[in-house]
């Protein structure tokens, strides 16, 4: 008995180092993209070693090349109407919360397990996508979930709303390969993100849903239907000055 309490000690004092180990490292992995740019993505990394699966119509041909796409810039090197375009479609309540948007999960929920063939809604705000993407594998699981949730937490208290809004528009999939403002700029519009225009940026933010299936610059009737409600939703929010409260 003396025995079994002693090795239940010893494991009980390992776990504890381990977490100990586990929550310094993960501090000081924030703590260096605080003011280090993420050299990669585990997505860019998954995009450069196999092409997606589905093709959607013809549009990824298998031939396509798989060089990445990935040029990170800082906000103020970027047209204010991109970051404001990216709030308006996905996050507009990014000044309010701390990471979690507790009304659009309760109303993900609800559409997810009230509606039938209404598809997947999401409820994750930028924080929340940050999170899982600069620092967490693909996939979905509780662990996974769990870490997203943990992650968000250290990158709203140590990077701040607009060290957050800058990694994000940097490593955002607009593409096949396509990653982050600058890359999708070029890419899809042949000029620099700083010179992005209202209409390209909000066409920009309207496939991130899905950029491999509806492309910046083969926008189809949805894109141009969602690139018309960013846009509104860009003039709702109070346009650039939204964003000059986040850089102030």
């Amino acid at each position: 008995m003396a025995e079994f309490a002693t090795q239940l000690r010893l494991a009980r004092r390992v776990a504890l180092q381990v977490l100990a180990s586990l929550f310094l490292v993960s501090l000081a992995w924030v703590l260096v993209y605080r003011w280090v740019s993420p050299p990669a993505t585990w997505l860019m990394l998954e995009r450069r070693s196999h092409r997606p699966e589905a093709n959607y119509g013809g549009l990824l041909p298998e031939d396509a090349s798989r060089k990445i796409h990935y040029r990170f810039v800082t906000l103020r090197e970027v047209s204010p109407q991109l970051p404001l375009a990216l709030v308006a479609a996905e996050d507009q309540r990014f000044l309010m919360h701390h990471g979690f948007d507790t009304d659009a999960i309760i109303k993900a929920a609800k559409h997810n397990f009230g509606e039938k063939g209404g598809g997947i809604r999401g409820g994750s705000t930028i924080s929340q996508q940050v999170a899982k993407n600069v620092f967490l594998w693909q996939g979905r699981s509780y662990v996974r979930k769990a870490a997203e949730a943990y992650f968000t937490v250290l990158i709203e208290l140590l990077w701040g709303k607009e060290r957050i809004l800058e990694v994000y528009l940097n490593i955002a999939e607009m593409g096949d390969c396509v990653f982050g403002a600058e890359a999708a700029a070029q890419k899809h519009f042949g000029r620099s993100a700083k010179s992005l225009t209202p209409s390209q940026a909000a066409l920009l933010a309207a496939v991130l849903p899905n950029p491999l299936k509806f492309q910046a610059g083969h926008p189809g009737p949805q894109a141009r239907t969602k690139q018309q409600r960013v846009l509104r939703n860009m003039r709702r929010l109070g346009g650039t000055k939204f964003i000059g409260a986040i850089l102030d």
